[in-house]
């Protein structure tokens, strides 16, 4: 069943955007240093495959940033990188401790790392628009590192918090579901 484009699967979709959206949103109200719009993005790859992650992500960025933000919209591709990768690591089963969930967090995190570096660089001059990342990438330029180098520090500072805790979370949650829920996606 996994990969096909199932009643389940296509109430799932929503439902992970609504995850995302939510984290999203509860992040910048607080006014985090993090985003925390892949949580759902993980927890869909992980149920129902690569490709519903990443259609799961990249609608989140794209509704997001017609609602609250337009930033958002470019950073679709991050989040089907992020989809892609989460689903990929699941099907190699590193999902199956929290150990390994924490290490799919930090690959989860490279990915979206080397993705969003060029749109940073191209669209905001290096920068995340995140204090801690932001904050680093003006040290480091004040040093004359070379503005690639700098953003891309600038977005593994924050990416490694923030995809290894979004990592944990959609494992806790996928952990916690019932078995028949996730066979219903998974047709095991």
């Amino acid at each position: 069943m996994r990969g096909k484009f199932t009643t389940a699967v296509l109430v799932l979709i929503p439902v992970a955007v609504g995850i995302n959206y939510a984290g999203k949103f509860f992040a910048e109200a607080l006014k985090l240093p993090l985003w925390l719009d892949s949580i759902g993005t993980i927890l869909a790859a992980m149920l129902a495959g690569p490709v519903v992650g990443a259609i799961s992500g990249a609608i989140n960025n794209i509704i997001y940033g017609l609602t609250a933000g337009p930033v958002s919209l470019i950073y679709a591709l991050t989040s089907v990188g992020i989809g892609l990768s989460a689903g990929a690591l699941y099907k190699a089963r590193m999902f199956e401790t929290m150990l390994k969930a924490i290490l799919s967090g930090l690959i989860i995190a490279l990915v979206a790392t080397v993705i969003s570096v060029p749109l940073n660089v191209v669209f905001w001059e290096g920068q995340t628009g995140n204090i801690w990342g932001d904050a680093l990438f003006a040290f480091l330029r004040s040093k004359g590192i070379n503005v690639w180098i700098a953003s891309f520090f600038d977005e593994l500072v924050v990416d490694l918090v923030d995809k290894v805790l979004s990592a944990i979370i959609a494992f806790v949650i996928f952990k916690s579901l019932p078995k028949t829920l996730i066979y219903t996606f998974q047709g095991e």
